[in-house]
């Protein structure tokens, strides 16, 4: 791992540089290395106009996505360029994360699931936490607030957007999850007992209550055909809304700290997701 050696003004040396709009930069470090998951990761960071001319004075609100290599596919850049020309969205920094081994990295950091996937997810989250932020703060103008900082991501990475945020309250206080793999198991499935044993919904079970938290939701009404309980409701739908009932059973409501987006014949794949997103920033950064 020779690339522990270099600077950070070093890697950044390495990087290229793409302007796909007129008042949006993208930065892509393509081997940010971290100790923490022994491994180098891909690292695109999307800046405002004038982020460097003319930097905000409190530094801007930023967004990490895990995913970061689907950003494109959703359509990121034309979504901030349109939001930004019509005015209802602050210049903002987003970053975006590849993804290394999803199976493992992502999950929630405290337990695997059934099957030992998600065993890296600790690792991953103080990538996130430890190594990656301090870089951004150092390299750009980020807010200092923490209610300025949120995290997102798509399917199981939506799972891990909601994991790192609820552990780490001092450090995100908005999360973003698309199609979230809410179904994650510390046992295998009981058709006498159907939606037990889902560990993100007993996480949040347990509280306690974060302060100034708000959370994101989105499902596709296609999301997949799995029905479990047989309810008629897909899974991925029953999840989620299982999810804000245990949000709102430690103290949350929907409106002010929770919003819930399904898409009418959305799939689970990054063209429902782009069109969700300006939902996503609007509402998290209004």
């Amino acid at each position: 791992m020779r690339l522990f050696n270099k600077s950070i003004h070093d890697l950044f040396r390495q990087r290229t540089k793409i302007r796909l709009a007129p008042s949006i930069e993208i930065q892509r470090l393509e081997n940010f290395p971290s100790r923490f998951l022994e491994r180098s990761v891909g690292i695109e960071v999307y800046l405002p106009p004038g982020h460097f001319s003319e930097p905000a004075a409190a530094g801007y609100p930023y967004v990490i996505f895990n995913d970061g290599q689907d950003l494109e596919a959703v359509q990121l850049v034309p979504t901030l360029e349109r939001l930004w020309r019509m005015g209802r969205l602050p210049h903002l920094i987003a970053v975006g994360v590849y993804a290394g081994d999803r199976m493992q990295e992502f999950g929630t950091a405290h337990q695997p699931d059934y099957q030992q996937r998600g065993s890296r997810a600790s690792a991953y989250a103080q990538f996130i936490t430890l190594e990656l932020l301090p870089m951004l703060q150092q390299r750009y103008h980020l807010s200092s607030e923490m209610t300025d900082a949120a995290i997102a991501g798509f399917s199981l990475g939506g799972l891990s957007a909601l994991d790192i945020a609820w552990q780490y309250p001092q450090v995100f206080s908005k999360v973003g999850v698309f199609s979230g793999s809410l179904w994650w198991r510390s046992a295998a499935f009981r058709p006498e007992d159907p939606d037990a044993d889902r560990i993100a919904h007993r996480m949040i079970a347990q509280g306690p209550y974060r302060v100034d938290m708000k959370f994101w939701l989105q499902t596709g009404t296609n999301d997949e055909t799995d029905d479990r309980n047989n309810n008629g409701i897909i899974d991925s739908i029953d999840d989620t809304l299982d999810l804000i009932t245990e949000l709102e059973g430690v103290g949350y409501r929907q409106g002010r700290d929770i919003r819930y987006v399904e898409v009418e014949d959305g799939e689970h794949n990054p063209r429902t997701w782009g069109q969700a997103m300006p939902d996503f920033l609007q509402w998290v950064f209004s």
